[in-house]
Parts: C-alpha cells; sequence; structure tokens
C-alpha cells in the first residue's frame, strides 16, 4: 500500500505564514514583521485567517511529499491538482524488469479474483518484455548501420524500445513520486480527496499527508479534511451518510498529531 513521507517543508511555517498576515493587517515593515512573533501569536493569526477566509498569506508555505507504492491510475488523479509541483519515475528511462504493481483491497479480499488479477499482471510482464526485446533487436541493427558502435547501439536501443514498450504497462503498475504542494493547495487537495467518496487509494494518500503536515503545523491545519468536517457535504443526493464517523475520524487524527 502507499507510503508517504514528509521531505521538507518551509522552515516554521506558521511563522511564515503569520509574517505574511501581519504584513497586511499592521503597520509593520518588512525588517520588523517577525519582531515579539511567538508561537502563540502565530497561531492567532493562523486562526484569524481561516475564520475570515483570507487564504492567500498560507500560500507562502510550502510541503514536499515522497509518494512511493502507489499505482500509475493514482498519478492521474494526483495531477488534476495543477497548482503543485511533481517528480515521477519515468517508465521511459527506467525499465519494468519486474515490475510491482497495486492490488485494490477489493480484489485481494477475493482468492479467485486476486488468482485472476495476479495472472493478467503476469502477462503484462510477459508481453512487455517480449515487445521490448523486438524493439530492441531492430533498433540495435539500425543504430549499427548508422555507423555507431555495439556498446552504443546497445544503450540507445533499450531506451527507444522501452520508451514504446511501457504503452502495454498497466494502471495497476507502481510508481514513485516527489510532490510539493502550498499550503493553500493542501487545502483544497484534502477537502476533495479525504472525502469518504474519494477513490481508495488517493483517499489514503491525502489522509497520510494531512497526518504528516499537522505534526509540524498543527494550527494551520485543524481545520483541514473532508469538507464536511468544517461545515455541511457539499455532495448533496451523493453524500456517503457517514458524517459523524468521518467527523470523529479527523478529529482523532488531530488529536494524535
Amino acid at each position: 500500500m502507499a507510503r508517504v513521507y514528509l521531505l521538507g517543508h518551509t522552515p516554521n511555517p506558521e511563522h511564515c505564514i503569520a509574517s505574511a498576515a501581519k504584513l497586511c493587517y499592521s503597520s509593520s515593515n518588512i525588517a520588523n514583521l517577525r519582531d515579539n512573533l511567538t508561537d502563540e501569536k502565530a497561531a492567532q493569526f493562523v486562526e484569524m485567517l481561516s475564520e475570515i477566509g483570507h487564504e492567500s498569506p498560507i500560500e507562502h508555505a510550502s510541503f514536499t511529499f515522497g509518494i512511493e507504492g502507489v499505482s500509475r491510475a493514482l498519478l492521474a488523479q494526483i495531477t488534476r491538482h495543477r497548482m503543485a509541483s511533481f517528480s515521477v519515475k519515468s517508465q521511459r528511462y527506467v525499465r519494468e524488469g519486474s515490475f510491482e504493481y497495486i492490488t485494490p483491497p477489493e480484489i485481494e479480499a477475493i482468492p479467485e479474483a486476486k488468482a485472476i488479477y495476479d495472472e493478467i499482471m503476469a502477462e503484462d510482464q510477459r508481453r512487455y518484455d517480449a515487445l521490448a526485446t523486438v524493439l530492441k533487436e531492430k533498433h540495435i541493427k539500425t543504430f549499427m548501420a548508422e555507423g555507431k558502435d555495439e556498446k552504443t547501439a546497445n544503450r540507445l536501443a533499450e531506451k527507444k524500445a522501452i520508451e514504446d514498450a511501457r504503452f502495454v504497462l498497466p494502471n495497476a503498475c507502481e510508481t514513485q513520486m516527489v510532490m510539493t504542494m502550498n499550503a493553500r493547495s493542501l487545502m483544497n487537495f484534502f477537502r476533495h480527496r479525504c472525502c469518504n467518496r474519494a477513490q481508495w487509494e488517493i483517499k489514503d494518500v491525502a489522509d497520510q499527508m494531512l497526518a504528516l503536515v499537522l505534526e509540524v503545523a498543527p494550527n494551520l491545519f485543524k481545520n483541514a479534511g473532508p469538507a464536511c468536517v468544517s461545515g455541511p457535504c457539499p455532495e448533496g443526493k451523493m453524500t456517503c451518510g457517514h458524517y459523524k464517523e468521518i467527523k470523529e475520524f479527523y478529529e482523532g487524527l488531530k488529536n494524535n498529531g
């Protein structure tokens, strides 16, 4: 399953945000923005911003995560959050010699389904390997005919072969990424992806991310989570109907943090 790590973040994120807010609402200048800015006062500024809905100052704090053990299907979802930076393991440059894959819990729970699924993954690996081999042999001949030495031809052919062979790899194929978001984008991400109706894999990643940022910026993220935690459910007739359980889960997450 997914593993999420907080690789880095803006130093003293709540102080950074409070400094930006202080500039907006006081006569302070840049030189003395942090004068007398205690943890308590920083928390008060952060809470004030939340109460009045002034979100732009929280963009000054950013958080970088390492995410592994996730599928290419998740990659397609998470990159829809455009106010973020991504670095992803490349299937164009990294050959999937024996690719790892993610198994959905519903499939894992049914032995017959799991057996079919594993068989499909093994067949995908065989087809990928066979296709890469055929393509590589063709490209080696082409490069050597162009005058390349055998070692160079082999290296170039490998890259060119896997660039096209990757098209047969499944959405289940495991990938890894580094992702950076500012706090405002994270709030939006949590609002959508911590929701009970979010797809199970990205919800798991979002919950792990929220737990990590709560450790370093508890005041900033104390109201973070799905929309129903801090207000009415926006899903209308599509609501999951488990408001009480969800609220208890995220309160527990924040208290544990």
